[in-house]
């Protein structure tokens, strides 16, 4: 992997990692146009980068969320004793819990599913069905996140006003997502979508929720990474990883900001179109042996 591919991957991570289209299912399809998944060894190491470029995506959401995260933290050092109570902390709290609570599902289900993931689903015809089926489900509800978008403030759920078990419900909807190509973002938005949530508010919790969820995986891979010379070698060394981890931020900064807005006013039937013309295109291309992976 050169610093060009790198790049190409983190604009590609950044871009799809906050709208429905699946950013895993994207980055493994790039990296197999882009010639980065030879053999056992380099594929291992570029999924691996996958994840660790996430890093900047996790650094958007806090230049994007940094008020919310700053009023957790206070929140949270309020609760311990560390910090006087300010009129918003109960707010802060519950929206602590509530993403704790929806973290929880993909934390002891992500180690435990890791290897039967990447060992089976990590492919293209899973990651092609994946893509068409979430598409097919995205233009079906796609009226409902119009209707929920058009809703008046307060009459919806945020993401400080959930209960506890809508909160795991969202979690649970999250690791749906564990399937690559399946996309993190749709699951937890519609996840949000059927608890009652706002269009808006369900992307925000999902965004605010992928600070541990995202976090988690890297710090994960990232552990693995270090322990591993030969990998980072087949990733052309640290200046490539810190090349698409800065990439992704930039592009994850721009996605976040834009798919916020587009929620408080449209639905999810275009990105479910592309999910579905993309997967017929791939699959008439292995078909024709057009693409070869």
């Amino acid at each position: 992997m050169n610093v060009i591919d790198a790049l190409v991957m983190g604009v590609v991570e950044g871009v799809t990692e906050f709208i429905p289209v699946s950013s895993t299912g994207h980055l493994i399809l790039t990296a197999q146009f882009l010639g980065l998944r030879h053999d056992l060894a380099q594929r291992a190491a570029v999924d691996a980068f996958s994840i660790v470029i996430q890093g900047g995506a996790i650094l958007a959401i806090l230049n994007v969320y940094w008020a919310r995260v700053r009023g957790m933290t206070r929140a949270c050092f309020a609760g311990v004793g560390l910090a006087r109570f300010g009129p918003n902390h109960r707010h802060d709290i519950t929206l602590v819990r509530n993403i704790v609570l929806a973290f929880l599902p993909a934390a002891v289900l992500g180690p435990l599913l890791e290897e039967r993931i990447e060992a089976r689903l990590f492919q293209p015809i899973p990651i092609l069905a994946a893509l068409a089926i979430g598409g097919i489900v995205m233009i079906l509800v796609s009226p409902l996140v119009k209707a929920r978008s058009s809703l008046a403030q307060g009459r919806g759920h945020s993401p400080d006003t959930l209960g506890p078990l809508q909160a795991l419900f969202v979690g649970l909807a999250q690791c749906l997502a564990m399937w690559p190509g399946t996309s993190r973002s749709m699951s937890s938005i519609l996840g949000g979508l059927w608890v009652g949530m706002r269009a808006k508010e369900a992307a925000e919790f999902s965004f605010l929720l992928a600070l541990p969820t995202l976090g988690g995986a890297c710090v994960w891979k990232m552990r693995k990474l270090v322990g591993d010379p030969g990998a980072i070698d087949l990733l052309g060394g640290w200046p490539t990883i810190i090349a698409g981890t800065a990439a992704a931020y930039i592009a994850a900064l721009l996605s976040v900001k834009w798919m916020v807005g587009y929620l408080s006013r449209g639905g999810i039937a275009p990105f479910g179109w592309w999910r579905v013309i993309l997967a017929a295109i791939l699959a008439i291309g292995l078909a024709m042996r057009w693409v070869s992976f």
